[in-house]
């Protein structure tokens, strides 16, 4: 028989084969190299399972595994939102501190106002609060992120999920771009570097926007203390917030896995790639390696570009509400023309416009609402308050509990900030699918959103 006709007869025989036969091959491979281990090394005490391996029966255990996993994301984000909130109020009364200094100095020498304004209202103010929103989260989840990378933990997730990836016709390394996304969907679409398939890594790079980042974090976290946690007891608060945020999160996975399959069924078609991952030892953390990793190459890195794509925002922030058109600013005059779609969707119309000024960077989402609500012509922090944020946005704008959870929905599936759809093209080299990638997760939260409103309102409860 000819070469051609045996790899015509081999090409032949493998569509009859199942799925899992790279599997079954690698697997028999290790078996093999195991016995043949097991004739040439003698040791002196056999042991049925040694500490790494006990462990590991427990946290890639098929029915505890899972479980485990959550309650770490939960440990890591209850940390998150406990930690930053002093250390945000702290930095933003600092920040906002100098900004009064700069706004008075500038007066006194004689600036225009309106130099005064775009500068100090509009453009600094813009960059203070990212800063103070993004850098207390990103300085406790990165760190713990990387606790958790160091001591050897992430690739048993990759384990743990490696099995619904594989059935969404996804790659099981996809689970660790998406943790990399709680930091920064950039970040995770750059984290995708570690799947070899360009199909499956084009398919974890367009679906690790569902992941909520920590620009989403600040809205979620302020729509969960405000309407879910303020029913319950004082004590409870941070707890409550966490887990609703928790749950949020686990929706975005559910979308995560939703897409995967969708993608690998319609555009991106293929047989999913065999997946074969030796676990690694646990290790003791390196505390110098983890801090360096977390700020410097994580932190300063994400940050910095938020910072980038911040200060036009706060610029156009400034200018949409100091431009005044009769008895009313361009800013209310866009948020009264969009409200009727935005009521559509379970929202209203400010919401709208302040993801479309956001769309540089989500952290300045809930200042903008603030701003365009109480009529201020600068970035300010709102009524301060819990109570204060629920009278000014129930009583003051109308809002129900329909309202904050589609915005919860909207804030978790909507389109990425420019600076992941511009590392999108940057990883991807095409305009085509840096622009599915907004399609694909705009047009989820319009019609999620959409559904959400239409059925709370013909069950009445809106």
């Amino acid at each position: 028989m000819e070469a051609n006709e045996i790899l015509a007869k081999a090409e032949a025989l493998r569509t009859t084969l199942s799925t899992s036969y790279r599997d079954e091959i690698v697997k028999s491979l290790y078996n093999e190299a195991e016995i043949i281990a097991k004739r040439a090394v003698k040791t002196a005490s056999e042991k049925k399972y040694d500490f790494d391996q006990k462990i590991d029966r427990l946290v890639t255990s098929p029915v505890v595994g899972l479980p485990i996993m959550v309650l770490l994301l939960g440990i890591v984000i209850w940390l998150t939102v406990t930690g930053a909130n002093v250390a945000s109020e702290a930095i933003a009364n600092l920040l906002f501190g100098i900004g009064d200094w700069g706004r008075t100095w500038f007066d006194q020498i004689g600036v225009p106002w309106w130099i005064t304004g775009f500068l100090w209202d509009g453009v600094y103010l813009a960059l203070a609060w990212v800063i103070s929103v993004m850098l207390p989260p990103m300085a406790i989840f990165f760190p713990a992120f990387t606790f958790l990378e160091d001591l050897g933990y992430l690739p048993r997730v990759a384990f743990n999920l490696d099995w619904i990836f594989k059935k969404t016709g996804a790659h099981g390394k996809q689970s660790l771009t998406m943790a990399m996304g709680f930091g920064c969907n950039a970040a995770g679409v750059v984290a995708t570097r570690v799947i070899d398939s360009p199909r499956e890594r084009l398919m974890a790079i367009l679906t690790n926007n569902f992941v909520p980042c920590n620009g989403r974090f600040p809205t979620l976290i302020m729509l969960a203390t405000v309407f879910v946690a303020a029913a319950f007891p004082p004590a409870l608060t941070s707890l409550v917030a966490a887990a609703t945020v928790v749950g949020v999160v686990l929706i975005g996975v559910g979308f995560t896995f939703l897409m995967s399959w969708i993608l690998s069924r319609t555009v991106l078609r293929g047989e999913a790639s065999a997946f074969t991952l030796e676990l690694p030892p646990y290790r003791r953390p390196n505390i110098s390696r983890i801090l360096y990793t977390s700020i410097i190459d994580r932190t300063v890195f994400v940050l910095w570009r938020a910072l980038q794509t911040a200060a036009p925002a706060g610029a156009m922030i400034w200018i949409l509400a100091n431009t005044h058109l009769g008895d009313s600013n361009l800013a209310r005059m866009i948020a009264d023309w969009l409200n009727p779609f935005g009521l559509l969707l379970g929202l209203d119309g400010v919401i709208l416009l302040a993801y479309i000024i956001a769309i540089p960077a989500n952290e300045i989402v809930v200042p903008t609402m603030m701003m365009v609500y109480m009529g201020a012509g600068m970035m300010i922090d709102g009524p301060g308050t819990s109570a204060g944020i629920f009278d000014l946005l129930v009583n003051g704008n109308g809002w129900t509990m329909l309202t904050a959870v589609n915005l919860m929905l909207f804030a978790l599936l909507h389109n990425p900030c420019a600076t992941t759809v511009m590392t999108i093209y940057k990883e991807t080299k095409s305009y085509k699918w840096a622009a599915v990638s907004v399609i694909i997760t705009l047009g989820t939260a319009f019609l999620v959103t959409f559904l959400t409103a239409s059925f709370a309102r013909l069950m009445g409860w809106a």
